[in-house]
């Protein structure tokens, strides 16, 4: 592909730079159809990323909807079709301020403040339109050929929310028609299994401005769900040794001064609360406290292994812009654990860790991940706790026995915890980039900063090694991977409502209470739905609004036969007797089975 440099000499792109190049020239051809659509339109930042491309605009107190951005790109198509050629130059800094000053660009005038004195400021233009930036670009609009503008968001100027909220305007491009349309059916099937969605229809979850941004409240359907996941992976650990705690959502600002999180974590945590001359904070995460609970009593190496468990609320101050439904959000809770052990236990109990998570993936059908050793950047002195003998000694710790228990990672620098390395297990989901669900970190740092002591065989105190480790990771965040992955059709143990009987006529209404009866005692969460509506509006909203994994129809005629009709999420409907059905449901509940219908 041919391309424009700032210096005005053309030539050709590398192949892997060439997506680039289209997005940030689409970036540009945006802003001149914004400009034409609204000329007191100021610009700030427009780059391209991995999805495409994005320009920050202050529009004044216009907001934009739908049909706007459809003007929008219409007039970027007639853009294109005038074949404007791209053309760069340079300008000294005192003649770039005049120019973006004679323009009311005004943020691009202090963005060349920002820039050192001997940076060189190029510029693009392509008709009326002038843009300060590096470049490359296309040497044509018409070479422009495939682009959407999808969305409209905000987004503070420079990301300080002290400054002027700005629209942000997002679009996509790709080199090709047929790359466009597979990624916006891509879009298409996100927007569909996106879990804000479905958690809305299924009243799983709400949020609300007035609690505030990224803090969701659970429903009764949705903490039924969250009950579920916490019940399981509870059993699952009860059965190997762990003991469960409980412990405060608060925190003195000098116990996260000791554990190294004030001077590594403070900027994600809540600011500080004064009260009666002590300093508390919203806890962040649970290390700290788990690490008291240790300190609490003297211990010998044959209490070693201790296992620490709880499922524990957390709040972490997450930027506006990165908040997500129950996926990310400023508080959610931790399937969060501490063991306690000594050096030669470690093996044995991060092996027992990776046991435990597989066996958890297997019960829910995950297939799609892979495993990461994730290791500080020794040139990083301030993320990192500065040892470098720790570091040497906890990363060939944790290589050696992922080596040694033969599991298959890739190694990855400057992703582990501030206090030691990790391993990571990152899922792929049904949608979207993949993320860590799972970890498991070895830590020789925090132990020896709350002074943490066992004594030994021979009589000697000795300091401990903590694994720290997340199964489920925070159960929001894997409840929003299970809506996303099923579509809301969650397996049968799951369900928030796993049967709903719908009844056909009052005729049937004293035999649908004694079916409703004898699943209500057999333990199935049932639902009676005896409005008076057409079955078919019943049947569609508890299949494709409320996802019940099973309706039970009752007529007349399964009235006199003593039967019930099931319909399944893939539409299929067998008859059997009340007690047949209940046996069976019950089965699945108690066995966890893990497959549920497609509809």
């Amino acid at each position: 592909m041919k391309v424009i440099y700032n210096d005005g000499h053309t030539g050709e792109c590398q192949k892997e730079e060439e997506l680039h190049v289209i997005r940030h020239s689409a970036a540009h051809i945006m802003a001149q159809a914004i400009k034409r659509l609204y000329p007191d339109a100021k610009f700030a930042y427009g780059p391209a990323n991995e999805k495409g491309f994005y320009y920050d605009v202050d529009l004044g107190d216009i907001k934009l909807s739908d049909s706007d951005l459809t003007a929008i790109e219409n007039e970027m198509k007639k853009i294109v079709k005038e074949n404007l050629p791209f053309k760069s130059f340079v300008l000294p800094r005192d003649e770039a301020i005049k120019l973006m000053e004679e323009r009311g660009e005004i943020y691009k005038v202090e963005h060349i403040g920002d820039l050192a004195e001997d940076v060189p400021l190029s510029f693009f233009q392509q008709g009326e339109y002038i843009d300060m930036c590096v470049g490359p670009h296309l040497t044509y609009t018409k070479t422009l050929k495939a682009f959407k503008v999808l969305s409209v968001s905000g987004a503070y100027w420079k990301n300080d929310a002290s400054r002027k909220m700005l629209t942000r305007i997002n679009g996509t491009a790709f080199a090709t028609s047929q790359e466009l349309e597979a990624h916006l059916k891509r879009l298409e099937e996100a927007a569909a299994r996106d879990h804000r969605k479905i958690g809305k229809e299924m009243q799983l979850f709400m949020t609300d401005n007035l609690v505030g941004r990224g803090l969701p409240m659970f429903l009764p359907k949705g903490y039924t769900v969250w009950q579920q996941l916490e019940d399981y992976i509870k059993e699952k650990e009860r059965r190997l040794g762990y003991q469960h705690v409980m412990t405060p959502c608060v925190g003195s600002v000098a116990l996260y001064q000791t554990s190294g999180h004030w001077d590594h974590y403070k900027d994600n945590m809540f600011p500080a609360m004064e009260v009666e001359g002590e300093s508390f904070v919203l806890r962040p995460m649970n290390c700290p406290h788990h690490m008291m609970i240790y300190s609490n009593q003297k211990h010998s190496y044959r209490d070693l292994p201790i296992r620490i468990g709880e499922i524990a609320h957390d709040f972490r101050f997450e930027a506006s812009g990165t908040l997500k439904g129950i996926e990310r959000g400023r508080h959610f809770c931790q399937n969060d654990a501490h063991l306690f052990v000594t050096p030669s236990q470690i093996k044995d109990e991060v092996g027992r860790v990776v046991d435990l998570i597989f066996d958890v993936y297997k019960d829910f059908g995950i297939k799609d991940y892979r495993c990461v050793l994730s290791l500080r950047d020794p040139a990083d002195k301030v993320k990192y706790h500065q040892d470098d003998e720790m570091w040497e000694k906890a990363e060939s710790a944790l290589r050696d026995v992922l080596n040694q228990l033969g599991i298959d990672y890739t190694e990855e620098i400057g992703e582990a915890a501030f206090y030691g390395p990790k391993l990571d297990v990152n899922v792929v989901p049904a949608v979207g980039a993949e993320y860590t669900l799972s970890t498991c970190q070895l830590d020789f740092c925090l132990p020896a900063k709350f002074d943490l002591k066992y004594v030994d065989t021979d009589g000697v105190e000795k300091t401990p090694v903590v694994i720290h480790r997340a199964i489920l990771g925070s159960l929001d965040r894997f409840m929003a991977y299970l809506i996303e992955e099923t579509k809301g059709r969650f397996p049968v143990w799951i369900a928030p409502v796993q049967a709903k009987i719908l009844l056909v006529s009052e005729k049937s209404a004293e035999y649908a209470d004694k079916v409703y009866d004898m699943l209500d005692e057999a333990g199935v969460r049932v639902q009676l739905d005896d409005r008076n509506e057409k079955i078919g509006y019943m049947i569609r909203q508890a299949q494709y609004t409320e996802r019940v994994p099973y309706m039970v129809i009752i007529g007349e005629k399964e009235t006199q036969e003593g039967t019930v009709s099931i319909r399944t999420q893939d539409s299929k409907t067998v008859t059997m007797t009340a007690e047949e059905f209940t046996k069976k449901i019950s089965d699945e509940i108690k066995n966890r089975t893990l497959t549920t219908a497609e509809a």
